[in-house]
């Protein structure tokens, strides 16, 4: 079976820094997209970050320039880094990855959710 473990999330100063990390276990042929998403409470959940295998990068408008999303290939990893963080970065965050198993079928897999709480 599929898994994705996160790690990191915490509680941070406005202005200070986490790092998230995401990595996916099972059997598995390969991950792409991946990347990350938040939820406040109540509102949706909304796009904070994917990458490509390749390198390529979406990232939401509301944090460019403060997040940066990277990612492992060989490990199956892919991070976070948040600066500058806001009170409005408080959320749940959730890794996201589309990955293929061994039997080529591709779906869409969640991890278990961090939270992130910025004091201000």
């Amino acid at each position: 079976q599929v898994q994705l473990v996160e790690s990191g999330g915490g509680l941070v100063q406005a202005g200070g820094s986490l790092r998230l990390s995401c990595t996916a276990s099972g059997r598995i042929f390969s991950i792409n997209p991946m990347g990350w998403y938040r939820q406040a409470p109540g509102k949706q959940r909304d796009l904070v970050a994917v990458v490509t295998t390749g390198g390529s990068t979406n990232i939401a408008d509301s944090v460019k320039g403060r997040f940066t999303i990277s990612r492992d290939n060989a490990k199956n990893t892919v991070y976070l880094q948040m600066n500058s963080l806001k009170s409005e970065d408080t959320a749940v965050y959730y890794c996201y990855a589309r990955i293929a198993t061994w039997s080529r079928r591709a779906d869409d897999f969640w991890g278990q959710g961090t939270q992130v709480t910025v004091s201000s």
